[in-house]
């Protein structure tokens, strides 16, 4: 069987880490990474990769069909990992279509073609393509919001309340329709907030990061008091990996760090950060500045990853308070450039 995997989105955030990650597991897989350049996916992300044999990069849309069945006919994919899509809840809010666009119907155009590709009728494969299989990538907004106590599982039922996570159920569901009905080969992931290196200027943490090091006011929305619960982008790569490669067709794993921080506390941890490794006169924190909550801002998310750790052998290496380190110390040598 060829190893010769298609990633989507590898460009942005987690995609580029990811890619970084895996041609370093594995040396023999070739990774083809299609991205539209969006304001969000940077080739910059994957300089260290241009010229090699083993990847390839192609400016494209995955709502593109015509393009996607060239590249399947070009490139024999064994594996699709779908990471590609519209993901700033604020943006959603202000131009939804385009969520709608590039989240469901790109998604059911992707899956479509490999499923055209790969097999030959339901629930029957092409010779060869028996282990052929589709990974895509979600997140634990499709689950809503919780309160003060509990935690989402893979069987916690679906109430995206924005959007971005209304679009991103929309494709679970999707994905989960193609097994059910066609026999594919595709497993999900669902994970709780990434931080890490080449994270976009646009989100929470870059954002404290960059404002703390301008002398400009650092915005939090509300009482700074909703949570998340943060997965450093590495473990959140192992993860994925694990899942793609063992994860029983058809089913969910959640990815969580078990890292709950309220809003508050992260832009006081990297503030307390900065004053012992940048000191300044006054204190980052006192840049600190509450603004206008934003609509259908969950209050609290929090997973449950003990499915992907007992099943899997997976576990998150960083806590919040080592990895935070790692990141502010990548963007203090980006914004210093």
């Amino acid at each position: 069987m060829n190893n010769r995997v298609l990633i989507t989105g590898g460009a942005g955030f987690i995609g580029s880490n990811f890619i970084s990650y895996l041609i370093e597991r594995d040396k023999e897989i070739e990774i083809v990474n299609l991205d539209k350049l969006t304001y969000a996916g940077k080739l910059s992300n994957l300089k260290e990769f241009e010229g090699s044999e083993n990847y390839t990069f192609i400016k494209g849309d995955i709502c593109d069909t015509k393009l996607i069945n060239s590249l399947f006919e070009k490139f024999r994919f064994s594996g699709v990992i779908h990471f590609a899509a519209e993901s700033h809840v604020d943006n959603s809010i202000k131009t939804p279509d385009a969520f709608i666009n590039t989240n469901v119907y790109g998604t059911f155009n992707l899956l479509n073609i490999a499923k055209n590709h790969w097999m030959n009728a339901p629930f029957s494969f092409n010779e060869g393509c028996e282990d052929h299989r589709f990974h895509h990538i979600s997140t634990d907004e499709v689950y809503g919001t919780l309160g003060k106590t509990g935690l989402f599982t893979e069987e916690t039922p679906y109430a995206p309340n924005s959007p971005y996570s209304a679009s991103k159920a929309s494709s679970d569901f999707i994905v989960r329709s193609y097994f059910h009905t066609y026999g594919m080969n595709v497993v999900t992931t669902n994970c709780s907030n990434n931080y890490g290196p080449k994270q976009h200027d646009e989100k929470l943490i870059p954002t404290i990061i960059k404002k703390a090091i301008n002398n400009e006011q650092i915005p939090i929305y509300g009482d700074g008091k909703n949570i998340r619960d943060w997965l450093y982008v590495e473990d959140h790569c192992r993860g994925i990996d694990l899942a793609f490669q063992k994860g029983i067709s058809g089913e969910t794993y959640n990815i969580g760090g078990k890292n709950e921080r309220d809003n508050l506390y992260i832009a006081h941890k990297i503030c307390d950060i900065l004053d012992n490794i940048r000191p300044k006169e006054m204190p980052y924190s006192k840049q600190i500045t509450f603004v206008k909550d934003r609509p259908g801002h969950d209050f609290r998310y929090a997973i449950d990853a003990s499915k992907i750790e007992n099943e899997l052998g997976w576990f998150a290496i960083e806590n919040f308070e080592t990895g935070i380190i790692k990141t502010i110390e990548w963007y203090l040598k980006k914004y210093n450039k």
